[in-house]
């Protein structure tokens, strides 16, 4: 798994891992334990806080390709607009 990648595989393990998390908290609290698990929630909580943490980043990181590829796309899209701005300003002329 790419270190600058989030694939699907590891989103599902990611949101598998808060449902685990809600449901440990749900039954420890059902069982009226909840505090006398700090030091596990704070386990819990760390390990799903790096996951959400790493989610973040990563989902929103572009590599090499895309971002070349959203440097084009861009580029494209600002020459379109100065042709459809010179149109128009030749259209007011006439």
């Amino acid at each position: 798994m790419s270190d600058e990648t989030y694939g699907p595989e590891r989103a599902e393990r990611l949101a598998a891992l808060l449902r685990e998390l809600a449901a440990r908290i749900m039954a420890l609290d059902q069982e009226g334990r909840l505090l006398e698990h700090a030091a596990e929630m704070q386990k819990l909580l760390g390990t799903v806080r790096s996951e959400l943490f790493h989610y973040e980043v990563r989902v929103t990181y572009d590599s090499p390709e895309v971002a070349e590829s959203r440097r084009i796309v861009e580029e494209a899209e600002r020459q379109l607009e100065e042709l459809r701005f010179d149109e128009h300003e030749d259209d007011e002329d006439e």
